[in-house]
């Protein structure tokens, strides 16, 4: 293990020897955000030590590093981000870093270019890539090369779990697809607080209203309030979205102007978008985000759920999850 530097300067200026470790040590990784997390624990198992920088709630795009972060990157023996510009103003530290320490971006290295959404605001990239569970399983293979890299010991093992990690996506993208297709067509609109979900819009079929942009760094205005408003009371829109890492104040503005027009627009569950939710829950891992996502979408807009996959089965066990609910 090495000495905590200080500083960032510090950080960047130290020698971060890889020197190594002992045979029953796992290696230390830091993973900024909770998707990224989920796949180096699946993946990586017992050979990883994962430390997650972004705990529930928060929000990569205006994540600013602290004492702590810096000390963690300082000793960390690789460093797994998400990347396509999600970690905003953190990408740049995490790029300076990777030249002395083993660095992933999951995304730009696991996903193919061409299913990149381009959006005409901020870097012109849309970062939320996890949306889309078929296209996240892409991340699998680059967690798992850095296993064999960290613990050549472990690369056979993380080999088959990522096998696994991948096949449950594959199953949890089926899903969601066969979910929301129950929905029916002049309800599915996906209204959220920010634009968090083109990639789950574009991979399962739902149009999505983002009352803010694909970034949090700038406000919603109120032209843009006012044309959510319009779209909901014109098409009768039942209910709308609210993220965990997004502060409730426009929605709320979008459902008060909206009863103001005569439209009853109801308040949807929460939903997992830049962060999971609370760790040692369901909702706290990857699968659980998207599955309460779903559930929550489907419900909201006149869908039917249907039950969970076998291929989901081990998950559902670990987290007593029932495949089918009661009524389902």
């Amino acid at each position: 293990m090495r000495t905590a530097p200080l500083t960032l300067a510090a950080a960047l200026a130290a020698p971060l020897a890889l020197g190594a470790a002992p045979a029953a040590a796992a290696s230390d990784v830091v993973a900024t955000t909770g998707m990224v997390a989920d796949a180096a624990r699946a993946i990586g198992g017992d050979c990883l030590a994962v430390d997650q920088m972004m705990g529930p709630g928060t929000d990569p795009h205006l994540y600013r590093a602290g004492a702590s972060d810096v000390r963690a990157l300082g000793q960390a023996d690789a460093i797994l981000y998400s990347g396509l510009f999600l970690e905003g103003q953190l990408g740049e530290v995490l790029e300076k870093l990777g030249a002395r320490t083993p660095t992933v971006a999951v995304a730009e290295a696991g996903l193919p270019e061409d299913r990149i959404i381009r959006t005409g605001e901020g870097y012109g990239i849309d970062p939320h890539v996890w949306m889309d569970a078929g296209l996240w399983s892409g991340v699998a293979d680059p967690v798992a090369d850095l296993v064999a890299e960290l613990e050549p010991g472990c690369a056979e093992a993380a080999r088959a779990r990522a096998d696994t990690y991948r096949a449950e996506l594959e199953a949890l993208d089926r899903w969601i697809a066969e979910a929301i297709a129950t929905i029916p067509d002049d309800r599915r609109v996906l209204v959220t607080a920010h634009d968090a979900f083109e990639y789950y819009g574009r991979a399962y079929d739902i149009e999505v209203v983002g009352i803010q942009g694909v970034s949090t760094e700038s406000e919603a205005g109120i032209a843009d309030i006012r044309a959510v408003v319009d779209r909901v009371v014109a098409e009768k829109i039942p209910a709308i979205f609210v993220e965990s890492t997004i502060s409730p104040r426009t929605v709320q503005a979008v459902i008060a102007a909206a009863t103001e027009r005569g439209h009853d627009l109801a308040l949807g569950p929460e939903l997992y978008s830049d962060a999971m939710g609370a760790d040692g829950t369901a909702d706290g891992t990857f699968i659980g985000m998207l599955v309460s996502n779903t559930r929550g979408i489907v419900e909201a807009l006149g869908g039917e759920v249907p039950p969970l996959p076998e291929a989901l089965r081990p998950w559902a066990k670990r987290w007593s999850v029932e495949l089918a609910r009661e009524g389902e």
